[in-house]
């Protein structure tokens, strides 16, 4: 019943947004960037009785996405922009996600510039 319940909610949310954006791209584009998924993927967590320290781990996780996302959301909109098909320009911002997460974690491991 609860995972029933975290869906609906989460549902409602996203819904909620993409009715919005429909009337004001805009808005619903600086409420969708919140860190609503975030936000709710932490309160799931914590009423479900997780430990701070996991918390706080599932936090950092998020901030080691980021510059993926933001790699993702401007290819996509770049593509789109450029008159690109719709799921060309979805495969081509994952593509760009992907390759940053790549890039990151080895600049991060030292692999890129040999500190290792």
């Amino acid at each position: 019943m609860y995972t029933v319940v975290k869906i609906t909610f989460s549902a409602l949310v996203i819904g909620m947004i993409t009715a919005l954006a429909k009337h004001s791209p805009r808005y619903g584009g600086i409420i969708a960037a919140l860190p609503l998924v975030s936000l709710l993927s932490l309160f799931w967590l914590y009423t479900q009785g997780e430990r701070t320290d996991h918390l706080s781990q599932f936090l950092y996780g998020v901030l080691y996405g980021l510059p993926s996302t933001i790699v993702l959301i401007f290819v996509v909109a770049f593509s789109l922009k450029h008159s690109m098909p719709f799921f060309l320009s979805i495969v081509l911002g994952i593509g760009g996600w992907g390759l940053c997460l790549v890039l990151q974690k080895l600049l991060l491991s030292g692999a890129l510039l040999n500190l290792r």
